[in-house]
């Protein structure tokens, strides 16, 4: 039985950041990231096709790059929560369809 893409996306989202956090190496968390995303990517496109894995995975890199500002806003975890609940929601709505 395969995870679930969203909690795959989530996990590589909140999994990266706690890596590159906990680690005090940003590469090591963008390897988590980048793994994290291409596993989510692959499963999209089996499920959902190309055109929903383009679109999701664009919301994937958009919430790693959003987070960022908005950590300035609200803090570093709880941005990183709420953008990794709001690709699991997508990717879920999104899969949900297909």
């Amino acid at each position: 039985m395969k995870v679930p893409t969203s909690v795959v996306a989530a996990a590589g989202l909140v999994g990266g950041y706690g890596v590159a956090r906990w680690t005090k190496k940003r590469p090591l968390g963008g390897v988590v990231l980048a793994a994290a995303g291409a596993v989510a990517a692959r499963q999209w496109k089996d499920s959902a096709g190309n055109g929903a894995a383009a679109a999701l995975t664009g919301a994937y890199v958009a919430a790693f790059a959003g987070s960022h500002p908005l950590a300035k806003k609200v803090g570093a975890w709880p941005s990183v929560f709420g953008v990794a609940g709001a690709v699991a929601l997508a990717s879920w709505a999104v899969e949900r369809r297909a």
